[in-house]
């Protein structure tokens, strides 16, 4: 049986650990510092056997080659176009591209390309018992999206319109930030009367008083609170008249709203 945990790090990241019990192994996603994960899998006596980079920021990268110094039979999956090897010192690394797919402990795992935050980033999908967990690294937060800085807008609403488009709502997204409150925030801006936000800022800060992560969500969830998911499929009558408001844009197509938002969270 699979375990998911996130790892803490830095003032919101989260580093994701798979984690075998029966094997007592574990994949960590996103290694920006390699700290609390040696300390986290020292402490659980697990022994690293891969480790997954969704893209090349230093808050994902940064502990990768301490990691594998440590675990030098650990495989390092990173996307093949963006000269990785010269900033990963990595015996194990394996260059990989969407038509990559690969198996381990039985469960299989797609790559998709998941561009927008960067021109070079990947999600992880991975089935377990018939339920798809993909680890979005900054492409997909809760109720939210990344900042476009190496890619383009073009690229992140497609990367989001392939999300939409997944049939299971019960698909788990594991973002590799907790920017939940200030995203719900933004989001009820953009739908002061949207009951699915309003709940969910009632839930999620409980959670955060607690310390405990928002995360994962759901595509659901991501359905009824995340502005850019709701873009994509329709922009509500309201988001459409929030934005025109504030903006001054004629144009309501998914698109246009979608870069519009992007826009306006940017200066949120």
């Amino acid at each position: 049986m699979l375990k998911i945990h996130p790892i803490p790090a830095f003032t919101d990241n989260y580093i994701w650990a798979i984690i075998n019990d029966e094997t007592q192994e574990v994949i960590i996603v996103d290694a920006g510092d390699a700290e609390p994960v040696l300390e986290f899998v020292n402490r659980e006596n697990l022994t690293i056997t891969q480790i997954w980079v969704t893209h090349h920021h230093s808050d994902h990268i940064g502990g990768v080659t301490a990691l594998a110094n440590a675990f030098p039979n650990a495989q390092v999956f990173a996307y093949q176009n963006y000269g990785l090897g010269q900033r990963i010192n990595a015996e194990n690394l394996i260059n990989l591209s969407e038509i990559d797919s690969f198996t381990v402990w039985g469960y299989w795992v797609d790559i998709w390309e998941t561009f927008g935050h960067t021109d070079s980033h990947f999600s992880f999908l991975l089935e377990i018992s018939e339920q798809t967990h993909i680890f979005c690294g900054d492409t997909l937060f809760r109720a939210g999206c990344g900042r476009v800085f190496t890619g383009t807008i073009e690229t992140l609403f497609e990367s989001f319109d392939r999300f939409a488009q997944l049939h299971d709502d019960e698909t788990l997204f594991y973002p590799a930030h907790e920017y939940t409150l200030s995203n719900l925030n933004f989001a009820q801006f953009i739908e002061p009367n949207n009951p699915a936000i309003a709940q969910a800022i009632a839930h999620d800060s409980e959670l955060r008083e607690q310390n405990t992560p928002t995360l994962p969500t759901s595509l659901a969830d991501e359905k009824a609170i995340n502005p850019f998911i709701r873009a994509v499929i329709a922009p509500s009558d309201e988001m459409i008249k929030t934005v025109q408001t504030q903006t001054g844009i004629e144009d309501d197509s998914p698109f246009e709203i979608f870069k519009a938002l992007r826009q306006l969270k940017n200066n949120f």
